[in-house]
């Protein structure tokens, strides 16, 4: 004959189920502050990548870049990355006396307004957006005419001068020849032209519509 037994469960203790019923508490709200931050996350996610954007590869004055680029033919993505890497979209004055956005020195503006007819040019002129951007570009312009469109020439040029790239370019048997990774002999300017293209892209992408591409 069968017979049934029975095993009495003990309770859990008063401390015990207040203890369980914290941890649950726990867990709820840990869930819902997980949920509230992916969804802040989701949300935010742009403005927060605009904002780091914006401090790490800054655009300023993009309609006079627009502009001045539309007017001489240029890559306004490289007119940007130019004034990225010379000023960072700050004016300033070097302590070469290069000024402006596009950091123009004293020779160079004088040239500039004597080929472009500025007779009206002061040197004070250059701390004007608008008079910055157009002589910079105006002399981008003559640099890639001076080198047949050649980008790296150009963009060396602005940095070093170009008396100094003509002379690599004849060290280096010609244009064709020219390879910027061993004929440019001042480590700066090596660095300004791969500082520059890669910055040329950067803001092609990210500011395609705002550059008008």
């Amino acid at each position: 004959m069968a017979t049934a037994s029975y095993t009495r469960t003990r309770r859990p203790s008063p401390a015990a189920r207040r203890a369980a019923r914290v941890r649950k508490r726990r867990v709820r709200l840990t869930v819902g502050l997980l949920t509230i931050l992916g969804i802040v996350l989701v949300i935010g996610l742009h403005p927060l990548k605009d904002a780091v954007q914006e401090i790490t590869l800054p655009l300023r004055h993009e309609d006079i870049i627009r502009q001045q680029s539309h007017k001489k033919g240029l890559d306004p993505a490289l007119v940007a990355a130019i004034i990225y890497q010379e000023s960072k979209f700050s004016d300033q004055t070097s302590s070469a006396g290069a000024r402006g956005l596009m950091q123009i020195t004293p020779d160079t503006a004088d040239f500039i307004a004597k080929q472009s007819g500025g007779v009206a040019f002061t040197h004070e002129d250059l701390a004007t957006p608008q008079i910055n951007i157009a002589y910079g570009t105006w002399y981008l312009r003559w640099l890639l005419d001076r080198y047949d469109e050649r980008k790296t020439l150009a963009i060396a040029a602005y940095n070093a001068g170009f008396g100094h790239v003509d002379e690599w370019v004849k060290r280096a048997g010609g244009p064709d020849e020219f390879d910027p990774r061993t004929d440019i002999p001042f480590p700066e300017t090596k660095n300004y032209v791969q500082q520059v293209l890669a910055r040329r892209v950067d803001y092609a992408r990210r500011y395609s519509r705002e550059l008008g591409l």
